[in-house]
């Protein structure tokens, strides 16, 4: 008889154990960020082989040069996604001032390229300080959101919480205006989030037009741009946008096939940077463009799902973050390649060729995992 209240005692045991929580793991955001980078280096190889072979003596220069930072860079990713992310909080600061430093390093030792100073390079090493400034602008307003979450609603904690990153932004928008948007844009959802008050966020946005407007009429070029996005034929940089409608209006439906682009044969000038979603319109057609882009709203959900479920405010608000720089930047480029809005240089994330961008862009998609692998779901059996 007294082995059967062991029995029980035993089965009961069991079933606690059970329904304690498991450790999560997303796999679909990793498929979804491994299959994006692969459809970019596919690209980028269809892009530039033609002007790799032309310059380089080799088609497959620029293929090799992002599959080196691709495979580093989802290294990194899975290293990241290993860690505890509350180990950042304590980097945040010193993240963001070694971002502010390199920001303005970029004046004194920047390399000059197309006319803009955006890059810094390094026993041949260049990379661009703007990128590695997003990671810590997420880092630290997440971290500061956080820590002033109860009283973000008073305007002067707002101002504590964004002045610093907004610092670096400004140091951004002097010779990349876009990027600066981008990172104005982090700094507002993180807020914006945390915040309960609507009221202020008026104001914000007040303010950050009026910064657009001014660094506009600074910058003569800028205000060209406007002209040139309107009217496209009657100016000599115009031809990069034309030629980039003329690739998105021949692919059709279905395109003209991988690496059957004519465009990309010197007619759009380095078509393997910002403007590589028109050859994969060309290529791919209209088809092709829409499966891209759904590829990027299902990672714009499969995060949105992470904060959501996220354990605490910090991790949430990181991802909101990444979801924010990665969703803004998504929409800008599109938007220039169709010349919805007036031109400006913005990559397509994974897709776009460019070193420091896909390692940055990775590092992040690494902070999402890491707050992913900290969700706890019960189990049932």
């Amino acid at each position: 008889m007294a082995a059967k209240p062991r029995l029980v005692r035993r089965k009961r045991r069991n079933l606690k154990s059970n329904k304690e929580k498991s450790v999560y793991f997303d796999f679909q955001l990793l498929f979804l960020v491994l299959f994006l980078v692969a459809l970019g280096l596919v690209m980028v190889y269809s892009t530039s082989s033609y002007t790799a072979e032309l310059k380089m003596g080799t088609s497959f220069y620029y293929l090799k040069r992002q599959s080196m930072f691709a495979i580093i860079g989802i290294a990194v990713m899975i290293f990241v996604s290993k860690l505890d992310y509350h180990i950042w909080k304590a980097f945040s600061l010193i993240a963001i001032a070694a971002s502010l430093v390199l920001l303005m390093l970029v004046f004194v030792l920047g390399t000059a390229s197309h006319g803009a100073t955006r890059w810094i390079s390094i026993a041949g090493f260049q990379f661009q300080p703007s990128e590695v400034a997003k990671i810590a602008i997420i880092l630290f307003t997440a971290h500061m959101a956080t820590i002033k979450s109860a009283r973000i609603g008073d305007p002067r904690i707002m101002v504590r919480v964004a002045a610093v990153p907004l610092i670096a932004t400004g140091l951004i928008a002097y010779e990349n205006l876009s990027t600066a948007i981008i990172c104005g844009s982090i700094i507002f959802m993180i807020v914006f989030v945390t915040s309960p008050k609507i009221g202020q966020f008026v104001g914000f946005g007040i303010v950050m037009a009026v910064l657009m407007t001014v660094f506009l009429i600074i910058a003569p070029y800028r205000m060209e741009r406007i002209q040139i996005w309107r009217h496209p034929e009657n100016y000599e940089k115009g031809y990069q946008t034309l030629q980039s409608l003329y690739a998105i209006g021949s692919g059709g439906i279905f395109g003209k096939g991988l690496g059957q682009s004519i465009q990309k044969l010197g007619f759009i000038p380095e078509s393997h940077n910002d403007m590589i979603f028109s050859v994969v319109c060309e290529e791919l057609g209209l088809f092709g463009a829409a499966c891209v882009i759904a590829l990027f709203v299902m990672l714009v959900w499969r995060c949105v799902v992470i904060a959501m479920s996220a354990p605490d405010l910090f991790g949430a608000l990181i991802v909101v973050g990444v979801i924010t720089h990665v969703s803004v930047q998504v929409l800008v480029n599109i938007a220039v390649v169709t010349n919805t809005i007036p031109p400006t240089g913005v990559p397509l994330p994974f897709i776009s060729y460019g070193g420091t961008a896909l390692f940055c862009l990775l590092v992040e998609m690494g902070l999402v995992l890491s707050v992913a692998g900290r969700i706890h779901i019960p189990k049932e059996y």
